[in-house]
């Protein structure tokens, strides 16, 4: 792997799509159809065709029931052509994170001269899992699990203990008080009302068409943080233990939703007339 200074691999451009809540604006679309809104937006952005793009790297931790290769079906729908390698990336809370890594990693080692890189979820759309169905049920109860809890939510090693649970032990150990959780998670709701208000989002969403019973609806705003009630906050119960401190609003949410970077090197966007939003160094 080589590290050019004269050189450095940049964003050229990133788009993300809103953020719908559990069940809510954007539970009618995939994963990988928020993808492609994503992938789509960001290759616009950049100037780049998809057919200019060297590899296709899309963090996704929920992909029962999608079909095969989602970062594929993502990069379809983006009108990034078959030739195109595409990857879907699987790291429990940074997989778009990782796709990113992994993106600077392959400009860097000169095995790609363009790349997307990001991560797409519609938690909304997690099935439920019928286990022991292939088997057969001889006698007795079956069970089903949900998807989102099993592969997403409950730890591996501790089967039923939720990522809540760990938050809880985290706060303990490291003295965060319920107050502190709560206005750590009114100022952020603030900032997000304010940012959706005057605009600051704007530049970076790629709306999201989502066709209803009553025709179709564009949704260009985040919805949980206008649903947010503030004053409400200091009063809501523990959600994961009895006399804890981490509630439905000072944790992070259920939600759908996808972003996309471009990267590639300094000298690659110049020659497209890109100016980039950082640099990886």
């Amino acid at each position: 792997m080589t590290t050019n200074a004269s050189d450095p691999i940049v964003i050229a451009a990133a788009a993300r799509t809103p953020m719908g809540g559990f069940q809510g604006e954007l539970s009618p679309l995939t994963a990988p159809r928020l993808g492609s809104t994503a992938i789509e937006a960001a290759l616009e952005r950049a100037g780049v065709k998809g057919e200019a793009v060297s590899e296709v790297l899309m963090g996704c931790v929920l992909p029962a029931g999608m079909g095969q290769a989602p970062a594929r079906q993502a990069a379809f729908g983006a009108g990034i052509p078959e030739a195109v390698g595409c990857t879907t990336i699987n790291k429990m809370c940074g997989s778009g994170m990782k796709a990113a890594m992994f993106g600077h990693d392959l400009i860097a080692a000169g095995s790609a001269d363009i790349v997307v890189a990001g991560g797409m979820e519609s938690m909304s759309n997690a099935p439920y899992l019928l286990d022991r169905a292939r088997g057969g049920y001889r006698l007795g109860h079956g069970k089903v699990y949900d998807h989102m809890f099993i592969d997403g939510l409950e730890d591996a090693y501790e089967p039923g203990k939720l990522m809540g649970a760990y938050a809880e032990d985290t706060a303990e150990a490291y003295q965060f008080t319920r107050e502190a959780q709560d206005e750590f998670a009114i100022t952020s709701l603030k900032r997000a009302q304010k940012a959706t208000e005057d605009g600051s989002f704007a530049g970076e969403i790629a709306p999201v068409t989502v066709k209803t019973r009553k025709g179709e609806v564009t949704v260009e705003t985040d919805e949980q943080p206008g649903k947010a009630n503030l004053e409400k906050i200091p009063t809501l119960k523990p959600a994961f233990r009895e006399g804890g401190t981490v509630t439905p609003a000072n944790s992070s949410p259920i939600s759908d939703g996808a972003a996309a970077l471009v990267m590639m090197r300094m000298s690659e966007a110049e020659r497209r007339g890109v100016t980039p939003l950082a640099i990886l160094r």
